[in-house]
């Protein structure tokens, strides 16, 4: 069991599905973005994002509205399309793209036709290199018309919002699906060929009880999840206006969430899932498990992930790119988006070029939260002694010469360790949310 301090994990700290985060960006000079992608080469990932649900949930802190709208949907559509060609032709072809993902948002909530048109843009526009091809997806509005298109077009990830199978917390997060509805979206997705298959779960909703929690775990193992990532829902109206129909006084308070994520370490492991990080778990068979096990694993503004590629170029609006020396973000607001792209101009703007000072804190990082351990070198290690020094005390983590290792009960402070070596958080400190 994990040993709860809670004056460590008394300041939110980043994700850290980049480094510097997005927090950290700023302005660019014009045709930054369109340098980096003309310069880049060898394996390249692609993530396209659909903002738009059939209903928008009182939790979700995505950029995304209804998808009721044709219009706007339409509109939308039609700026991505030709956002994809102009990335696609500033893509030098010695690029080989190997992975697409369609996140959002649910990219479910556009017609299937519509999606099958975004499929054969980029097979028509980008140099394909018979890509694995991932879709996150709301069971809500998902149909066997979807999942047939999802097996026609050889997706073989896909990941779930089921966040917990609780009726009385659904009702109180304003996602309600039944456990038929979930079992359905299984099958479906199953016989479509998905091979790996993700849950998203939650803990720290409201009125969720330990034993709330408990059964959704083991609905999740039951139903054969191959991956599941378990997300402690961060409460933040002030950000999320949305959030405000969640009432704050029936969300479990700190120590009841870090046992909610201790029990869920427990279960998922003692079920035979692999942790990934401390949040998130995968079967031996799956590839996640793999890159665990053959020390590859990565992480990106998609999460942990086993891709390598160096380059992953976001498309649509909000969407981020990641490049060795570049992140850059587009721009979030929809109508200005569709704007830009319908010129033929790309739209992100914002972010930061990275130094290689970050890229080495980025790597550093990276370690510690991936593979639980990094090599600090004599400098880092002098800056951050004093600061590592309450970790190490409490029997998180230990230091060898310069080599710093997270212990296995320092799992859930990972987030708060990697932020010792964040040169940005006390030069302009910013509000995360909650570590656990």
């Amino acid at each position: 069991m994990w040993t709860y301090h809670p004056e460590l994990l008394a300041v939110p700290v980043p994700r850290y599905t980049s480094y510097p985060t997005a927090a950290d960006f700023g302005p660019l000079e014009p045709g930054t973005i369109e340098r980096a992608i003309a310069e880049a080469s060898g394996d390249v990932s692609l993530y396209l994002h659909i903002p738009f649900c059939e209903q928008i949930c009182y939790y979700c802190g995505c950029n995304t509205g209804k998808s009721g709208k044709r219009a706007r949907v339409e509109a939308y559509l039609a700026a991505l399309h030709e956002e994809i060609a102009t990335v696609a032709s500033l893509l030098p072809q010695s690029a080989r793209v190997r992975r697409i993902a369609f996140g959002g948002g649910s990219p479910n909530a556009i017609e299937t036709g519509e999606f099958l048109a975004l499929v054969e843009a980029l097979h028509a526009h980008f140099p394909l290199a018979s890509p694995e091809v991932s879709i996150e997806l709301d069971p809500r509005s998902l149909t066997s018309d979807w999942a047939s298109v999802i097996g026609s077009v050889g997706v073989t990830r896909a990941s779930l919002g089921v966040q917990t199978f609780a009726a009385h917390c659904q009702k109180a997060i304003g996602r309600e699906q039944s456990l038929t509805m979930i079992c359905r979206s299984v099958d479906w997705l199953r016989g479509a060929g998905v091979t790996s298959l993700n849950f998203d779960l939650m803990y720290g909703l409201p009125h969720q009880s330990e034993a709330d929690l408990e059964d959704s775990l083991e609905y999740t193992r039951k139903l054969g999840a191959d991956r599941v990532a378990v997300f402690g829902y961060a409460h933040v109206p002030h950000l999320v206006p949305r959030q405000t129909m969640i009432p704050e006084g029936a969300l479990p308070g700190a120590a009841a969430r870090f046992a909610m994520a201790a029990q869920a370490h427990d279960t998922l492991v003692a079920g035979g899932y692999e942790a990934v990080g401390f949040d998130h778990f995968a079967l031996p068979h799956d590839p996640m498990a793999r890159a665990v096990r053959q020390g590859t694993l990565r992480r990106n503004f998609q999460g942990f992930t086993d891709d390598r590629a160096e380059v992953l170029i976001g498309l649509g609006a909000s969407a981020i790119s990641g490049f060795p020396g570049l992140l850059a973000q587009n721009e979030k607001h929809t109508g200005r988006y569709r704007q830009l792209s319908t010129e033929g101009r790309l739209s992100a703007d914002h972010g930061i070029v990275r130094s290689a000072e970050d890229q080495r804190r980025g790597k550093l990082i990276e370690a510690l939260l991936c593979r639980g351990e990094a090599e600090l070198g004599a400098d880092l290690m002098a800056e951050a002694a004093d600061r590592l020094a309450p970790y190490c005390d409490a029997g998180l983590a230990r230091i060898a010469d310069t080599r710093l290792t997270i212990l296995p009960g320092g799992l859930p402070y990972a987030r708060g360790i990697a932020a010792v070596f964040d040169s940005y958080r006390a030069a302009a400190p910013r509000r995360f949310s909650s570590a656990i």
